[in-house]
């Protein structure tokens, strides 16, 4: 367990994630409930550009509504210990899930990828890029999926904030348009989602594995192993992994076209379980 110290009124009680400038501690509030507190790490509180990502995340998050995703609580940037506080999601990694009972199948499935369709769908509404879907950022619980760490988006149409030559994301799940190096878009983020569902679906990556160069290569020539997918994802797939941006459907079409697959959802929204959730996990 952790030192139990406090920051910003909120007990830190263990470590949950940790990344190259950030640390992500299991917490509690005032009132005893469980959240995800992010602080940067000490030798990253006096670069300005270290403040100001954080600010960007809490300015993006702050914007979306969903039952779907991680919900931003709480965050102090100019703080001598810089901060942001997110609701703590129950649940596990949805790369964990796969790795350990196997590829979802069937209305399981189905109900996967319209819920965290319909989570990016409202991050998308709400004019915000996620830019790193991946199985490693889905916590599922149940039925339930919910998309975290936002550390690396950014409002549509803003231009990027990353060094030059670096491609932000997880690269097995890059649309091949920010391989390249161009401007992230809505359809980026649903390649991603694409990609995504692919491996839930089959348990390894549409793109292969190896080395950066081979996956990325796959990626550009499109070269995606869906084999094993059944209806009706088998069909929608391929769309959301369209090697032009252009013609990728959007998040909020593929909702709509998932929602025979989800009978407990309501057109245009989520599903009859969507009282959100007491805590939420980040990433660092």
């Amino acid at each position: 367990m952790g030192t139990h110290r406090r920051l910003g009124g909120y007990r830190l009680l263990d470590e949950i994630g940790r990344g190259t400038t950030s640390v992500v501690h299991l917490g509690m509030d005032p009132t005893g409930r469980e959240v995800a507190v992010k602080e940067l790490l000490p030798q990253f509180e006096a670069d300005p550009d270290g403040r100001r990502r954080l600010a960007r995340e809490m300015a993006v998050q702050s914007r979306v509504r969903s039952p779907y995703v991680a919900r931003l609580l709480d965050g102090e940037v100019n703080a001598s210990r810089p901060y942001v506080v997110m609701e703590y999601v129950v649940g596990q990694p949805l790369g964990g899930l796969v790795e350990q009972y196997g590829p979802y199948t069937g209305d399981r499935l189905s109900r996967l990828a319209r819920r965290l369709v319909l989570g990016l769908a409202a991050v998308h509404d709400a004019g915000v890029l996620h830019r790193d879907v991946a199985p490693k950022n889905v916590i599922v619980l149940g039925d339930r999926p919910t998309l975290i760490d936002f550390g690396i988006a950014h409002e549509a149409g803003v231009e990027q904030v990353t060094r030059p030559g670096i491609v932000a994301g997880t690269p097995a799940y890059l649309a091949p348009e920010l391989i390249e190096g161009e401007q992230a878009t809505p359809a980026s983020d649903v390649f991603s989602w694409a990609a995504t569902i692919a491996y839930a679906a089959t348990g390894r990556s549409p793109f292969g594995t190896g080395s950066l160069h081979g996956v990325c290569f796959r990626i550009l020539r499109g070269d995606a192993d869906l084999a094993g997918i059944g209806e009706p994802l088998a069909s929608l797939l391929p769309l959301g992994l369209r090697r032009e941006p252009s013609r990728r459907p959007t998040a909020r079409w593929f909702a709509g076209a998932l929602a025979d697959g989800d009978p407990g959802g309501r057109p245009g929204g989520g599903s009859e379980g969507e009282a959100t959730s007491s805590g939420g996990v980040m990433a660092a």
